[in-house]
């Protein structure tokens, strides 16, 4: 039942962005169906918002459709599996396609959104890894303090611990692929950094420690392999091509990763746990209330993906990220904001139904259906939200300022779900409750904020008209600020219906 509830969502979405011809590309991050267009005038948009599952769209250098989480990884593989069994789309899609693709690439391809997508492309797939041993490693925290099932404690530190001692491996592995190089060959030269032989080497005058570097060290590492494999292919014989460049490629930049990277990406590790634990400890509730509030521009405009690398270092270098929870309180902002919304549109059935079916979400960490489809067409809300989100910030980064320290051993979660990987230097109940209280004011100060001050008097006369869309905000949200999803080329998701 749940294939063919997936199968009816994928058959439903494919006319509605231009059929099977139409797709350049299909792909999936944790909430988002993206999808490369050969035309995007073809997509049929508010028959597609009009869809149960679709909660918003976006569109950026693929077309996005946010399905949620859990959701999206099952419908894209149906997806796929209707597009590849779709009759003359195998061989001439990439033809039709490439020039316009190419022209449009162009246009969205900035050095600075380059390197932030294959950033992504390079840790999104290790998330569900990185959640689930997080998982496990809290529950053997818990179980280790109460003195539970003491036989079992070992397994699960197994479990919980593997991934992380091999994540260079991956991010190796990844890396190679991302930049064009052989994948195998990238995890072959990260494996260098966590081999525990490395440390009978010395470099620098100090002996070398398994794991020195982290994931900096093995996407350095990966990077140059890809280069010196490429080198080679230049040059190689054809039929040497198979022994030589393999060697060469291992060889070469395996000793610069022992003999350099290593150490540099070490000393650039214990810079960013220094200053992240430093700006904590001293700019405590100040440096809290920057973070919380900047949080949800950052992911509007997709530039949360630079922080990856920073949260799995952390990860790596102390067990937790201190950043993820003060982050995390932006969503709690953008949960009170849609409340406000909720109670001051007593009228406006859309808008309404529209709160109702992403709330939930909303307090598991999943904030786009509400960003897309409420808050950012809204415009004011938006801001009042950040505004809910910079407070709860503030109240985690006081108590990291007064010593007890709230992280979380993964990334990807947030909201309700971020309980299960909390961390810290205090007992799990202190960690919890601080991180509840940031969660309460972020959503109070949410609410309290967008209810005052989050509508204009002719945004209210209008927004509350029976059945009134989002679109027609028009001058309402001059008044306050301005239409927020335009310049971004974000379409509102329900809300946009009226």
């Amino acid at each position: 039942m749940p294939d063919e509830k997936n199968s009816a969502i994928a058959a439903a979405i494919l006319p509605l962005v231009g059929g099977a011809r139409n797709i350049t590309s299909v792909a999936h991050c944790m909430t988002r169906l993206r999808l490369g267009l050969l035309d995007p005038s073809l997509v049929q948009e508010e028959e597609l918002k009009a869809l149960p599952a679709v909660l918003g769209v976006v569109e950026d250098d693929t077309y996005q459709i946010v399905l949620g989480p859990g959701t999206v990884a099952r419908v894209t593989p149906e997806f796929e599996a209707l597009v590849a069994s779709a009759p003359g789309t195998a061989e001439d899609l990439a033809d039709r396609g490439a020039a316009i693709k190419a022209a449009r690439s162009a246009r969205n391809s900035t050095p600075f959104k380059l390197f932030l997508r294959r950033i992504a492309n390079i840790f999104v797939p290790l998330i569900p890894a990185l959640i689930g041993c997080g998982i496990i490693a809290g529950l053997n925290g818990v179980m280790t303090n109460m003195g539970w099932l003491p036989a079992v404690v070992p397994a699960l530190t197994a479990m919980a611990a593997g991934f992380m001692s091999l994540i260079a491996v991956f991010v190796g592995y990844n890396t190679a692929k991302e930049f064009g190089g052989t994948p195998v060959l990238g995890g072959a030269v990260a494996a260098i950094i966590v081999f525990p032989g490395i440390a009978n080497i010395e470099a620098f005058g100090q002996k070398l420690s398994p794991g020195q570097g982290g994931v900096l060290g093995a996407l350095g590492a990966a990077v140059l392999a890809v280069y010196v494999e490429k080198w080679c292919r230049r040059w190689v014989p054809e039929a040497l091509d198979v022994l030589v460049t393999p060697t060469l490629t291992v060889l070469v930049s395996g000793l610069v990763t022992i003999f350099g990277l290593m150490f540099v990406a070490g000393e650039v590790s214990t810079a960013i746990g220094d200053f992240a634990n430093w700006l904590l400890a001293n700019g405590g509730a100040g440096a809290g209330f920057v973070l919380g509030g900047l949080f949800l521009p950052l992911v509007m405009l997709g530039l949360h993906q630079a922080l990856i690398p920073i949260h799995t270092t952390l990860i790596g270098q102390q067990g937790f990220t201190v950043l993820l929870p003060i982050l995390a309180m932006a969503g709690a902002g953008q949960v009170g904001a849609a409340a406000a919304v909720y109670v001051r549109l007593p009228h406006n059935i859309s808008i309404r139904t529209t709160i109702k079916s992403a709330l939930p979400a909303g307090f598991l960490g999943v904030g786009e259906p509400l960003i897309y489809g409420v808050s950012l067409p809204l415009g004011r809300p938006f801001i009042t939200a950040c505004v809910g989100g910079a407070f709860g910030g503030g109240f985690v980064g006081l108590f990291n300022m007064l010593g007890d320290t709230v992280g979380s051993t993964a990334i990807g979660p947030s909201g309700w779900a971020l309980f299960p990987l909390l961390d810290g230097n205090r007992g799990l109940g202190e960690t919890v409750a601080v991180y509840a209280g940031g969660l309460v004011v972020g959503y109070l100060v949410g609410f309290l904020a967008t209810y005052w001050f989050g509508f204009t008097g002719p945004m209210l006369a209008e927004l509350n008209a029976e059945n009134q869309s989002l679109r027609r905000l028009g001058s309402g949200v001059s008044g306050g600020a301005p239409h927020a999803a335009e310049p971004h080329n974000v379409t509102a998701g329900k809300a946009g219906r009226g």
